[in-house]
């Protein structure tokens, strides 16, 4: 089984994530997991807890292809540098592949981490089982993502609450043009970053089914990060001026704390189904990997 460690995530596991939502979603509900404490993502207990369950919502829907306007003008996310010393308990309902938090750095490069909590009608559970009953075990997946917007916006649509579910959405973190890291939804979360999607790999296509009115997607294993997109680039060109150098390095240290390996390291526009994604335009994945490989990864074949 694979392992999946994030670094710096105890940035994130401290934050309260059970802003309550208004109303519960009422779509179909896939098959729950079984009630034995399993370990999730972050290496913790998977038991229910009314602490940090988020709303019922199942959605699969992508993020717009555009990040809309801040909520008002100059408006600002709630964001938080804070790093708590321990890492809290958030806890999922479904069984996920085993994790391990880790609090050292890999290598001297150490990016600046933020927390901004996506408001809980963003994102769902991790499920043990498909909306058919079968079980699911895929390994951990990351997909790289760009924000066709500035992340304050992006940041903002996910801490706003939304009832209907075709407006969901959200990424497990973004990362400013400066580097910054910014912690969104809990890693054993399933984030909405990916709608009609499915991974090609050497097992086949890989994609799983929590939602009855969606098609499958990626979410249920997948981990998502975007990138913040130059001001060049908030249009709907196929290219901009790039990302930052330290972008860059933030990417490679992040996805080096896991233990994902290189082939299951993919782009939005690799998975997408209906066509319409091109993210991350622009990408050199010549100099991330270049980064990436410059980087201890001592989790790598875990």
């Amino acid at each position: 089984m694979a392992v999946l460690a994030i670094g710096g995530l105890q940035t994130i596991a401290q934050v309260n994530w059970s802003d309550p939502v208004s109303e519960n979603s009422k779509s179909p509900q896939p098959a729950q997991s079984p009630t034995q404490p399993q370990q999730g993502w972050a290496g913790l207990p998977t038991v229910p807890s009314s602490q940090s369950a988020p709303a019922q919502s199942n959605s699969t829907s992508k993020p717009a292809a555009k990040a809309p306007a801040e909520t008002a003008k100059g408006a600002k996310p709630q964001t938080s540098t804070a790093v708590p010393s321990q890492p809290a308990a958030p806890e999922a309902t479904s069984p996920v592949p085993t994790a391990v938090l880790t609090h050292s750095s890999l290598s001297t490069y150490a990016p600046r981490l933020e927390s901004a909590p996506a408001h809980p009608s963003n994102y769902g559970e991790r499920y043990a089982k498909d909306i058919f009953g079968k079980p699911v075990s895929n390994a951990p997946l990351i997909v790289l993502h760009e924000t066709v917007g500035s992340a304050d916006s992006a940041i903002n649509t996910f801490q706003t609450p939304h009832t209907d579910e075709n407006l969901q959405s959200s990424y497990h973190s973004i990362i400013r043009l400066d580097g910054t890291i910014v912690y969104i939804v809990p890693p054993e979360k399933r984030a909405f970053g990916a709608g009609n999607s499915v991974f090609k790999s050497s097992k086949g296509a890989e994609a799983v089914r929590t939602h009855r009115q969606f098609p499958p997607s990626v979410n249920n294993f997948a981990y998502h990060i975007s990138l913040e997109t130059p001001s060049d680039g908030y249009n709907d060109a196929p290219s901009h001026s790039g990302y930052t150098e330290a972008q860059y390095r933030s990417l490679a240290w992040l996805v080096a704390h896991t233990s994902v390996s290189d082939d299951r390291v993919t782009t939005h526009r690799a998975i997408d189904q209906s066509g319409s994604r091109m993210d991350p335009r622009s990408f050199d994945a010549q100099k991330f990997y270049s980064y990436l490989r410059s980087m201890p990864r001592p989790y790598l074949n875990q």
